[in-house]
């Protein structure tokens, strides 16, 4: 009963972990970032409040070249809110376009 007990336990764990993995996008820059993804949900949220509803770390032109994005819902619509993720400052803050990433 116990093992049983065990096995189901340590399935749940390692699938909430693989879920929680794969709903961020750019794992592979966290190592060359200086702000974390904490930080930066902060900042992020702090330029737009909202909900958070997609997050992302990409090398994309502006800034240092390595950004966290976050797409904030809110009552007016979705805004996309760009952080740097050497700095911590918001890059861009606006409207989600026709197109969304």
């Amino acid at each position: 009963m116990k093992n049983r007990y065990f096995v189901v336990v340590a399935g749940t764990g390692f699938l909430l972990t693989s879920l929680a993995a794969n709903a961020f996008n750019g794992q592979e820059y966290l190592k060359d970032a200086k702000i974390s993804l904490k930080q930066a949900r902060v900042a992020a949220l702090n330029a737009h409040p909202g909900k958070i509803t997609d997050e992302e770390l990409e090398k994309e032109a502006g800034g240092s070249g390595l950004r966290y994005s976050f797409d904030i819902r809110t009552k007016r619509g979705t805004q996309e809110v760009g952080v740097d993720a050497q700095t911590g400052s918001v890059l861009g803050n606006s409207a989600e376009g026709a197109n969304p990433d």
